[in-house]
């Protein structure tokens, strides 16, 4: 890229084949901002490494092809799930550059920041614009906890450094700042702030959200187990964790909600909860990291401080995952 822009209308098309996405893809240019709608399933994606702790670029196409083949609605690169506090910037670079490549402008490509200071992460926002990233997820100052007007403070300089779209990541439950509906007031001020991945573990702030700000921000759910709740009660679309292994039943679900077809979206998130359960335990990177293993699209490589699964525990979430392999639903 750098993309004008996505935009994804539904299309009856689309929702006759559920195996595709439920949103068909156009161009078109918006303030000469670089621009598309967050709908749709947006995968937080692994980084792969290997027995070197280099980047493994070729399992990185693996799994990106992968998603791309379900029907993805664009990427995320470097989140939490992407080992982003131990992964480096210029390995960031290399994901970002690659990715673009690859994608060639048919999807957008969202890099995360996760900094501790404004500083850098203006820096990152900025660089990220360069490599050709199509968006931002940005959370709060990591490394000190910020009042409100710190963190307001922080999101409205790092956005208004670039002009690309940005996603907030709200997640009071692991990064201990909250960021209440009277500071998104404040930041809906901000034009290319439109976006927030919502993984309050709240399911009622997705109905708040919509009373206070209608579709002013998209919203889409940051939690597995909240996926079928949120959606249903208007979240745009999704952040999602497991669909690092298993995209096509990720896709799928999301296009039966939106569809209305909620009996058979339920039949598989029945089938998918005790997958979906690993993405919310400390050591999800590992634990995802080896069902995308067990799919044939990832790698259990970790890095340090994380370490492999062994022993009990290892056995315990492999007894899981493969229970979720051998029944899954015929789509």
């Amino acid at each position: 890229m750098p993309i004008d822009d996505f935009y994804l209308p539904i299309t009856q098309a689309a929702t006759n084949s559920l195996t595709t996405p439920i949103f068909s893809l156009s161009l078109k240019k918006q303030n000469s901002m670089a621009s598309f709608e967050w709908k749709g399933v947006f995968p937080a994606l692994l980084t792969p490494f290997d027995a070197q702790d280099q980047l493994d670029l070729g399992m990185y196409e693996i799994n990106l092809k992968a998603q791309v083949d379900a029907g993805v609605s664009g990427i995320i690169i470097g989140g939490s799930l992407g080992e982003a506090s131990t992964i480096t910037l210029e390995e960031k670079e290399q994901l970002v550059k690659f990715s673009v490549g690859y994608l060639a402008g048919k999807l957008p490509v969202i890099m995360n920041i996760a900094e501790g200071s404004t500083k850098e992460a203006v820096r990152q926002a900025k660089l990220a614009k360069e490599w050709g990233a199509s968006g931002l997820m940005l959370l709060p100052p990591m490394r000190y906890k910020s009042d409100d007007k710190e963190t307001v403070t922080f999101f409205k300089t790092v956005a208004t450094s670039m002009d690309l779209p940005v996603m907030i990541y709200n997640n009071p439950v692991d990064y201990k700042i909250e960021v209440t509906l009277d500071m998104f007031a404040e930041l809906a001020d901000v034009p290319n702030i439109n976006a927030l991945k919502e993984s309050t573990r709240d399911v009622t702030n997705v109905t708040r959200l919509k009373n206070r700000f209608n579709d002013r921000f998209a919203i889409l759910c940051g939690v597995d187990t909240l996926t079928v709740e949120e959606l249903a009660l208007g979240a745009d679309g999704l952040v999602a964790g497991l669909v690092d292994a298993f995209p096509k039943e990720t896709v799928v679900m999301y296009n039966l909600v939106k569809a209305g077809k909620l009996d058979e979206a339920i039949k598989i998130y029945r089938w998918f909860m005790p997958l979906l359960e690993l993405d919310i335990h400390p050591k999800l990177v590992q634990y995802i990291k080896l069902a995308a293993t067990q799919t044939g699209i990832g790698s259990e490589y970790v890095r340090a401080p994380r370490l492999p699964l062994e022993g009990a525990e290892r056995d315990r979430v492999l007894k899981i995952i493969e229970t979720g392999i051998a029944t899954r639903p015929s789509l």
